[in-house]
């Protein structure tokens, strides 16, 4: 091999084991099914969390349905109610305390955010928040940065959602669906339920030597 050839092996093997050890930047997720474990039936809504400047960076892309017709509030701004547009849901939650954070974000513009400490019981919503949307033909992406403080400490689980439709054809998606066998007929979705939420960490995201920034925003909260 010669020296300089074995010099070139030794610096490729450092390269790789320097990238391995680094920490793991993005997470991506594809929403394939429907709230009760169908399967989509269109090209599914990515979303993708990555670091941002004072916050977590969350990206979405998939196809624009266009249905329902768009909120009546400018983009960039917070509108309550907005679960009943076409929307991509992201919930991160602590298991332990049932402290969770629900964001949404809508193809035209519009964000709601809630902080919730037990089932459905939200505190605080319709925060600040920079979030920007763009629309392309039949497909849309979204980018936008949650601020720390707007996450609960100690989150373990996440689930990631998209609604689209109107009437008899509005479809409910989840990244982590309920099973087909626990449903029941005349079963309606329910986005909180955080029984069916899956393992997630901001370490994963971050690195392991990352600490969340506290925020006042939850203190008092179990």
């Amino acid at each position: 091999m010669g020296v300089v050839g074995a010099v070139q092996c030794l610096t490729l093997v450092l390269i790789l084991l320097c990238c391995e050890s680094l920490p793991f930047k993005e997470m991506q997720f594809s929403i394939l099914h429907t709230w009760d474990s169908d399967p989509v039936n269109h090209d599914p809504i990515r979303v993708t969390f990555s670091p941002g400047q004072g916050g977590l960076k969350i990206e979405m892309f998939g196809p624009f349905f266009n249905d329902p017709a768009a909120p009546a509030a400018p983009p960039s701004q917070p509108f309550p109610g907005l679960w009943d547009y076409e929307v991509v849901e992201s919930f991160f939650l602590d298991s332990t305390t049932e402290n969770y954070l629900e964001v949404e974000f809508c193809p035209h513009g519009q964000h709601l955010i809630l902080l919730l400490s037990g089932v459905g019981q939200a505190f605080q919503q319709q925060l600040p928040m920079v979030f920007n949307a763009t629309i392309t033909g039949e497909r849309w992406m979204g980018e936008a940065l949650l601020p720390w403080s707007y996450l609960p400490p100690n989150i373990n689980k996440m689930n990631s959602y998209a609604i689209h439709g109107s009437g008899e054809q509005r479809s409910y998606e989840a990244l982590y669906p309920v099973p087909k066998e626990e449903t029941v007929a005349g079963q309606k979705p329910n986005f909180h339920r955080l029984e069916y939420f899956q393992d997630f960490r901001l370490q994963s995201i971050m690195g392991e030597g990352w600490i969340q920034p506290e925020s006042d925003l939850w203190i008092g909260k179990p």
